[in-house]
């Protein structure tokens, strides 16, 4: 975020950046529960509290990333940073998981039939697998959001 000749900061992103991106994968796909998994789509209080339920064990585990990192490597980290960066990943996640505001934004940028690539067609069971098109966005999106996440932790 600012300029720095020694090449410190972009080192601190790189790392920060490659720390956030394991976590997101190990949270996304072996922290989450079953329950939040089937359940944070869903209207309502259910949903909600399900998508809640998985952004506070998948922002832990970017905490935990975070600490590996700074206990491995000596690497240091302003606290107000990694908060901004920790908070805004996990706002955006919560957002993308509860699936409509994902599916609205991909349908108003003229992506509506990639969202639903691979879906099962309505009724049936034919395509449970994770090669969706919804799938493909959602984890475009976090990764992005990571990026900008890794940005505010290194600053």
């Amino acid at each position: 975020m600012f300029a720095d000749p020694t090449g410190r900061h972009a080192a601190a992103f790189a790392a920060v950046f490659v720390a956030l991106y394991v976590a997101h994968q190990v949270a996304d796909h072996w922290v989450q529960t079953q329950h939040q998994a089937d359940c944070k789509g869903q209207p309502g209080w259910t949903g909600r509290i399900a998508c809640a339920a998985h952004v506070a064990t998948y922002t832990a585990t970017a905490g935990l990333a975070l600490l590996f990192l700074i206990a491995g490597t000596g690497l240091r980290l302003d606290p107000w940073g990694v908060a901004v960066g920790l908070t805004i990943s996990a706002v955006t996640h919560y957002i993308a998981d509860r699936r409509t505001p994902l599916r609205r934004i991909a349908a108003a940028l003229g992506s509506a039939d990639f969202y639903a690539l691979g879906a099962p067609r309505p009724g049936r069971d034919d395509n449970p697998s994770l090669g969706t098109g919804a799938y493909a966005l959602d984890q475009s999106w976090h990764i992005g959001w990571l990026f900008i996440a890794a940005l505010f932790c290194a600053a």
